[in-house]
């Protein structure tokens, strides 16, 4: 699926939505390593922005968008309209990332 096909309204101008195919949803549970608590620590220290949690942070939100997209794919869809991310703490430590979205089936308006 093209990721223009994804948005965080509920349409996706120039297209049609044609089915409802339901929720769908790429879920992350990370941790940081010991090395990157270190990292974060030293960064910490010096102010600013914290690349190394901002990166981890980057990489975990694009995984979850990814496997949300997997997830579309597999029940047929061609488009996701309302996508939407939430994380919660499990531990200390330990983030969920869930993205999620209604997975659509559009086709091209005529013109």
């Amino acid at each position: 699926m093209d990721i223009k096909m994804t948005s965080t309204t509920f349409e996706i101008p120039g297209y049609k939505i044609k089915n409802n195919l339901g929720v769908v949803r790429g879920i992350i549970v990370r941790s940081r390593s010991i090395f990157g608590n270190i990292g974060a620590g030293l960064q910490t220290l010096l102010g600013g922005n914290i690349t190394i949690l901002s990166e981890l942070c980057e990489k975990t939100r694009n995984d979850a968008f990814n496997l949300m997209i997997q997830h579309a794919e597999k029940v047929g869809a061609n488009g996701i309209i309302g996508v939407r991310y939430e994380s919660t703490e499990i531990m200390a430590g330990v983030t969920e990332v869930l993205c999620y979205g209604t997975a659509v089936k559009v086709e091209q308006e005529e013109v």
